[in-house]
């Protein structure tokens, strides 16, 4: 690792009597001013390559039973400029180094009445800016409650905007495509139903948000390091077109408690004119704190098949019995009521996911509905509704562990939660106990439904907390974390790698359920994945969901192709093929891309890239010269036309092409693919059609 800073100018502002002040990205393609209002009220503008960006927007927050606030009145009392670069290493990524390089702008305000401090740090990268609010140690200001945060982000016209409804609850739907001024209209269109959501505005919106300017500007609007703060959305004025923060409440409608010293999370912008650099930005990584787990050994990407997507689609159950219309832990006896004949959490069917898993090179198999209380678990707002311990009696515990063991796979437990938060902490060291002597280091956590205690969210400041505290347990005894119906991530997985996964966006599952757009995938990847990797659970090779379960007319609206595709373009270290061992047995050939494609990379490149119309991925494994290639396409059928520089120079390669057919369709005929090899060079251009709703993929490896 390298670090070096250069000098540090501070400049008192208050002896100057100077209250604006500018400074440049290291590259100088970026100038942020700050300046105080005749009012002192915080304002910062940003401009990128001489073009304004965001205007001239306020800065502050509103205090709860507080008649100053954080908002105005303040003055400049000090500043400090400094340039910070370093090379850091990642335990996973989609690179092994990533360099981290900004020159930083510390602003120190005092507001006149009250002689309260307030800190604003910013901190200019070569693609974009980040800010936050810091509050040091004092004795005007040590407990507070936020009522609203008001920071701004003042757009320069009509932007396209890809975005969701503002939630506290859930980010799991399609994404709109829309001018800024048409949100309002479209809104309550854009909301689907969902187990758990909660709007707050017609003009609400959540980040991460892309935005493409007229005159070709991409600007991503998210937030970093979300730790002990409550999540933001963003609510539009949609005559000015300015974005204002709308924070998540909690049960009594208060925004965030705060002891100070402490610090909100980054307020991120990432502006380009190529869409390519927003997705190479690893800017929402640099905003975190460095890794916190000093042997990080245990921590391992996987690729898993799963006892899944057969409950998700209704062809197979989680419950146990059929029998009762309720269940409570400790009293309902198991094994005196008749088995379903469609819970599929049982001993023999997991053995045959380990001997799938097994014998095409998978890692892991994850296991649903294996423990009691899957038989009223939704719905009923019930606290003690698992103990993460008990398993059915179909589900022999140490003889699955035993063979697994024998098999060289590794078990990934599931622990629903139904939203159950202090049920759940209650249970979590002996959960995670249970887990260590039976063999899981991975566990997939979720949230469905509404969170307990009631009134709170998903996204508030003490559920996040909650998040936060299982992350951290969860090293303590050397686990991994895939959070399901959790927040978004904003890069912690940086300081805790055991983060290893999140949902927190609309997955695979929704295909099963209605299904989603064909083009949801070209827009994940410049919004949800901003803040970190998804468990997406790629790899459904059979669309037509009535052939596993004759009672759901669902169709998954992509072709093999396109699935192929995400395993490359959606990065995740812990990849999941998600359709049942029968129908990867009748496409043996597509499936040897999934068996072959790696979780750990060395290095990546964004070929091509348009947010909602199709994304192309390159990226090399960490452990071989292997390269593979990922395309995922909208709705427009497009010939994508790639250069293969990115190889070694005169070496020579052979690639295998995994293609829509000529006759693909992601709704009318999405198993329509084939299969090609040509000898490739650094030099080769390649030319390949993406059907609607489809994509490609390729693997390419160094022949002598």
């Amino acid at each position: 690792m390298k670090k070096y800073f250069v000098s540090v100018i501070i400049v008192l502002m208050s002896i100057l009597g100077v209250s604006a002040q500018e400074f440049k990205s290291p590259n100088g393609s970026f100038k942020m001013s700050f300046s105080l209002l005749k009012d002192g009220t915080p304002t910062y503008t940003l401009l990128y390559k001489n073009k304004e960006v965001i205007k001239q927007s306020k800065l502050g927050l509103e205090l709860q039973k507080d008649k100053k606030s954080l908002l105005n009145d303040f003055k400049v009392i000090d500043t400090k400029e400094s340039t910070f670069n370093e090379t850091w290493k990642t335990v996973w990524g989609e690179e092994t180094e990533i360099q981290n390089h900004y020159n930083e702008l510390a602003v120190k305000l005092k507001q006149n009445e009250t002689d309260r401090e307030l800190i604003i740090r910013f901190r200019l990268f070569n693609e974009g800016l980040g800010f936050r609010y810091e509050f040091p140690q004092q004795k005007n200001l040590i407990y507070f409650v936020i009522k609203e945060e008001r920071t701004e982000f003042a757009m320069t016209g009509n932007h396209t905007a890809f975005w969701i409804p503002g939630d506290y609850d859930t980010q799991e739907y399609d994404y709109t495509e829309s001018k800024l001024s048409e949100i309002r209209g479209l809104f309550k269109s854009a909301v689907s139903e969902n187990a758990s959501q909660k709007q707050f505005s017609d003009t609400g919106v959540q980040t991460s948000l892309m935005m493409k300017s007229a005159d070709g500007i991409y600007i991503n609007i998210h937030e970093a390091a979300l730790i002990n703060y409550s999540c933001m959305h963003l609510n539009l004025d949609d005559k000015n077109f300015v974005f204002q923060s709308h924070l998540t409440p909690d049960a009594q409608g208060n925004k965030g408690h705060i002891q100070a010293p402490s610090v909100s999370p980054w307020r991120t912008i990432i502006v380009s004119n190529d869409a390519r650099e927003v997705l190479a930005s690893r800017m929402t990584l640099n905003l975190n704190e460095p890794c916190k787990i000093e042997n990080t050994s245990w921590i391992k990407p996987i690729k898993y098949v799963g006892v899944w997507w057969e409950m998700i689609t209704g062809k197979s159950s989680w419950a146990y019995t059929d029998d009762l219309p309720s269940v409570q832990l400790g009293i309902t006896d198991f094994s005196k009521v008749k088995q379903s004949v469609k819970h599929a959490a049982n001993t023999k069917h997991v053995k045959e996911y380990i001997d799938f898993a097994a014998l095409h090179g998978f890692g892991g198999v994850l296991v649903e509905g294996w423990n009691e209380g899957w038989e009223d678990w939704f719905g009923h707002e019930k606290d003690y509704v698992f103990d993460f311990v008990s398993p059915y009696p179909d589900f022999d515990v140490k003889a699955i562990h035993e063979y697994a063991k024998s098999k060289g796979i590794k078990m990934i437990m599931h622990h629903e939660t139904s939203g159950a938060t202090r049920n759940y902490e209650r249970h979590l060291d002996k959960a995670f106990q249970f887990m260590k002597d039976n063999g899981y280091d991975a566990v997939k956590t979720g949230y469905v439904g509404n969170i307990l205690p009631l009134g709170e969210h998903h996204y508030s400041q003490s559920i996040l907390n909650h998040y936060q505290y299982v992350t951290e347990k969860a090293a303590e005894y050397k686990i991994m974390v895939n959070a399901h119906e959790a927040v978004r991530p904003t890069g912690i997985c940086r300081t805790y790698p055991n983060m290893i996964g999140n949902e927190a966006a609309r997955g695979t599952e929704f295909q099963a359920f209605g299904g989603s757009k064909a083009n949801h995938t070209t827009v994940l990847p410049f919004t949800r994945l901003m803040g970190g990797p998804m468990d997406y659970t790629p790899g459904i090779f059979e669309m037509d969901i009535s052939k596993l379960n004759p009672g759901n007319n669902s169709h998954c609206n992509t072709t093999i192709a396109n699935q192929l595709g995400l395993y490359v373009v959606m990065y995740s270290p812990l990849q999941m093929a998600a359709d049942l061992p029968e129908n990867y047995n009748r496409f043996l050939d597509a499936f040897q891309f999934i068996k072959e494609v790696p979780v750990e990379w060395s290095t990546s490149k964004y070929l091509e890239a348009e947010p909602g119309y199709y994304i192309t991925t390159a990226r090399k494994d960490k452990n071989s010269n292997k390269w593979f290639v990922g395309n995922v396409n909208g709705l427009n059928v497009r010939t994508s036309t790639i250069t293969l520089d990115f190889l070694e120079k005169d070496k020579k390669y052979e690639a295998t092409i995994y293609a829509d057919a000529s006759d693909a369709n992601y709704k009318t005929n999405p198993q329509a693919y084939k299969i090609t090899k040509q000898k490739v060079t650094n030099k080769t251009k390649l030319q390949l059609t993406a059907a609607s709703g489809g994509g490609y993929a390729i693997s390419i490896v160094e022949v002598k």
